[in-house]
Parts: structure tokens; C-alpha cells; sequence
């Protein structure tokens, strides 16, 4: 079965660092590209960074560029969201994405909050 799992949430200080992790599994990772997403108290979701199947490129919403890093590692099936100088409003759930063979692959989301 086709799968994400996130992990790597948590209540953090404004300004801290977390790193979050995206495991797939029940599909050839290495073939797709993969999309963060998050989705803040009340809002709907948004995509905000998103990495290729290779690893070679990496792309951004405008907001969160120079915070976050996507990155992933194909060996461990495993995709990575880093954000640095992290913000009250970066608070939310994020998940991770993808379509395998046309159809919607996200995992159940890992929850940020940022609060001092």
C-alpha cells in the first residue's frame, strides 16, 4: 500500500529550527517528485516548497524562501523540510505529497507550532 508517514512537528520558540521528515513506502520513492504542504489554523492547505524526483532541483513559495530547505535522500525513501527562523504564522500541519500513477498520495501531516 502507498504510503507517507511525517514526522518531525513539535512546539517550538519563535526563531528555532525543526527538521521534518517524510518517509514513502508501497512505491518507487526515487521516481517522484515530492511537495510540502501546510496547512495553518482555519486556512486552507498550501503548498510551500517541493523537490524532484532526483533531488537536483527544489522549488519554493515565495514567502518561505531563505527558511526552508527541501531535500531528500532516495537510498532511505525518505524526504526532508527544514525550517530555520521559524514564525508564529508558520504555525500548522504540514504534510507531504505526491501522484502515483494519477492518483493523491499525502500523508496524515505532522503539526508545527510556533509560540513562545
Amino acid at each position: 500500500q502507498e504510503q507517507f508517514v511525517e514526522s518531525g512537528g513539535g512546539l517550538v520558540q519563535p526563531g528555532g529550527s525543526l527538521i521534518l521528515s517524510c518517509v514513502g513506502s508501497g512505491f518507487t520513492f526515487s521516481d517522484y517528485a515530492v511537495y510540502w504542504y501546510r496547512q495553518a489554523p482555519g486556512k486552507e492547505r498550501e503548498w510551500v516548497a517541493g523537490i524532484v524526483s532526483t533531488g537536483a532541483g527544489a522549488y519554493y513559495e515565495d514567502s518561505v524562501k531563505g527558511r526552508f530547505t527541501v531535500s531528500r535522500n532516495n537510498s532511505k525513501n525518505t524526504a526532508y523540510l527544514e525550517i530555520n527562523n521559524l514564525k508564529p504564522e508558520d504555525t500548522g500541519v504540514y504534510f507531504c505529497y505526491t501522484s502515483v500513477s494519477g492518483n493523491d498520495l499525502w500523508g496524515q501531516g505532522t503539526r508545527v507550532t510556533v509560540s513562545s
